[in-house]
This record gives C-alpha cells, sequence and structure tokens, in this order.
C-alpha cells in the first residue's frame, strides 16, 4: 500500500509521463548556455509569468536568495512577514550571505503586510538606518491567497516609495488556480517572482527566478557565485516543463481535497479545524492529542503527518479522495482509541 503522506506537497513524485519526457531530454552545458531544454524551460516560464526572462534554480531557497542579492546590496534592507519563507525558512542566507538586514512584519489574518505597518517600517533616507530596497510578498501564504486588489496597493506603495517588489511564488499558481484568474494578473505587480516547480506542480527539483534581464543577468552570476551553475540540467528542466504544461488546472483538485479533508476533520470530536478558511491544498487543525502518539498510531496505517505541535497537512497530486477516506478513518479510530 503507498503511503498517503500529508506532510508538505514537496513529496511528491514524478509521474510515468514524466519520468519519460525527463529520460529523453536533449541536454547541454547550462554554464554555456548551451542546454536547449533549460533555454525552453526558462522562456516558458518567463512566458507564463509575464517577464522578460528567467532563471533555473535548484530551489526555492536559491531562487529566493538569488532575487534578493539581485536587487539589493550589502547594507540595504527588506521588509518581510515575521513567517515567511524567504525570512524563518531559509536558514538567514540573505543576512549570512547577502549582508542584506530583513525588517520583519506580523502577518494579518488574511496572509497580508498592513500597509501602512509596511510603510511605517520603511527607513528614512539617512546614514544611521539601512537602505530599504525591497518588498516582499508571499503567495499563497499558509494557504491563503493574496487579493488581487491588496497586490495594487502594495504596488503603488512600492512605487510611491522607491521600493522594488519580489513575491516569493513558491505556490503562485495554486493562487491563480484559486482566483480563477492567468497567472500573470498576480505577478504583474512584481519585479521578481519565484516559482517552485517541485511542490505542487509535481516535478522532483528546482524553481525558477522570473524578472527582467538584467536582474536575471545578476541573479545568474550570483547562482554561479553559490554554486548553482549545472551542466546537463535539461534531464531536470524536462521535468519543469511537463509540469507547467500539464499539471497547473489539476492543482484545483488538491484544493477541493483539501476542503473535503477539513470538513472531515471538523466532524470529529476532539479536532479543531475551520474550514471556511482552506483556500488551497493546505489546512491546519488543532488535535486535543499527544503527537508523537498521533504521528506513530498514523503511520501504522499509512498515514503520514508532521510531528509539530499544530497540525498541518497538505494536499497534493499523489493524494487521491480515496486517501481522504482513509485519513479521516485514521484520526477517528485514533480519537476513540484509549491510550
Amino acid at each position: 500500500m503507498k503511503p498517503i503522506d500529508l506532510r508538505s506537497d514537496t513529496v511528491t513524485k514524478p509521474s510515468v509521463g514524466m519520468r519519460r519526457v525527463m529520460m529523453d531530454a536533449d541536454v547541454g552545458d547550462d554554464v554555456y548556455g548551451e542546454d536547449p531544454t533549460v533555454n525552453r524551460l526558462e522562456s516558458l516560464a518567463a512566458e507564463m509569468l509575464g517577464t522578460e526572462t528567467a532563471l533555473f534554480c535548484t530551489s526555492g531557497t536559491q531562487s529566493n536568495l538569488l532575487a534578493l542579492m539581485a536587487q539589493c546590496e550589502r547594507g540595504d534592507e527588506y521588509i518581510v512577514g515575521q513567517y515567511a519563507h524567504t525570512y524563518r525558512y531559509e536558514g538567514g542566507g540573505a543576512a549570512v550571505l547577502g549582508s542584506i538586514q530583513p525588517q520583519p512584519l506580523d502577518f494579518e489574518e488574511d496572509g497580508t503586510l498592513n500597509l501602512k505597518k509596511v510603510s511605517g517600517a520603511i527607513k528614512p533616507d539617512d546614514h544611521h538606518y539601512a537602505r530599504t530596497k525591497l518588498f516582499c510578498l508571499e503567495n499563497t501564504h499558509m494557504g491563503k491567497v493574496l487579493p488581487i486588489d491588496y497586490l495594487k496597493a502594495a504596488k503603488n506603495l512600492a512605487d510611491d516609495k522607491g521600493l522594488m517588489m519580489h513575491l516569493d511564488g513558491a505556490r503562485v499558481f495554486n493562487a491563480s488556480v484559486k482566483l480563477g484568474v492567468d497567472v500573470k494578473e498576480i505577478t504583474r505587480y512584481f519585479d521578481t517572482i519565484s516559482c517552485c516547480l517541485s511542490k505542487g506542480l509535481g516535478a522532483p527539483v528546482g524553481s525558477v527566478l522570473c524578472g527582467s534581464v538584467e536582474t536575471i543577468k545578476k541573479a545568474r552570476r550570483w547562482r554561479k557565485l553559490l554554486g548553482g551553475g549545472m551542466r546537463q540540467a535539461g534531464i531536470l528542466a524536462a521535468g519543469g516543463i511537463y509540469a507547467l504544461t500539464h499539471n497547473i488546472e489539476r492543482l484545483k483538485d488538491d484544493h477541493a481535497n483539501a476542503m473535503e479533508l477539513a470538513k472531515g476533520l471538523a466532524r470529529i470530536n476532539g479536532i479543531e479545524v475551520n474550514a471556511k478558511i482552506v483556500q488551497t491544498n493546505i489546512l491546519f487543525a488543532d488535535i486535543k492529542a499527544d503527537m508523537k502518539k498521533l504521528c506513530s498510531f498514523m503511520k501504522e496505517r499509512g498515514v503520514i503527518i508532521d510531528s509539530s505541535n499544530h497540525l498541518r497537512l497538505v494536499t497534493h497530486l499523489d493524494i487521491s479522495e480515496e486517501d481522504i477516506e482513509e485519513t479521516l478513518k485514521a484520526f477517528r479510530e485514533f480519537l476513540v482509541k484509549p491510550f
């Protein structure tokens, strides 16, 4: 029996069709710019996200870091959410490797950053302060989709204050599918966009950083310096092309499965989850149980979950409607079983 892995959408396995195009990929030396499949992926990503060009990166962590380092100098500052991936979960790379100071702000309930607080956090043009250079947003954030009107207002603020805009769009296609809009309606407000291929889109490796020719030229140099120059990377890029051409519209299935899981959990005594706030493929729940015992119990029944105190469950292309039913069955069994 295959495991039902709900820890993250990073655990997806490449499909037979994806493996086939990867095996047959036409390759060259990407450091010389000669890998035709990498070049095709970068052109496709730029076209889809509405930018001049793009850069294939090993990971979302790398593409976010390259965006920051390509747009900020030593001693500059970026404004970011307190629980944003670019600040909290990427090893402090901007500060450690870029000498870029983060200015974190608390998120609002809907995943936005309060624009009045953002404006108040921008430093004066004075040598006592770091230079505020970049405003970073995340879409989706904890599964929540940023409204288009908010993005417009954020862009207006950035333009007024002379800031660049970066989007950590690891799951930006989840956001576009949820809103029912072309992804360019989201990305048009940003100077750079990082988009993961290895989450809900199902590729085994990689992200793309999209932006202007000038910015991506800088990012490419930083990528090489950071050891990210790859050779016959078309084998990996082929998986990314397949992901972008086959696995976007089906994201709505992941959203539907997450909603069914949330509704089912909400009906179980001992679990608190608000299904009304589940928007995409990520849900959070509170459970009155020992998490280590819960994880062990679920694993015995083929369901893998994270052992953190706050239960986070993520649906993806390897999770079916039947898997949702099996998961709910296991949760119900655990909560009626004496421990």
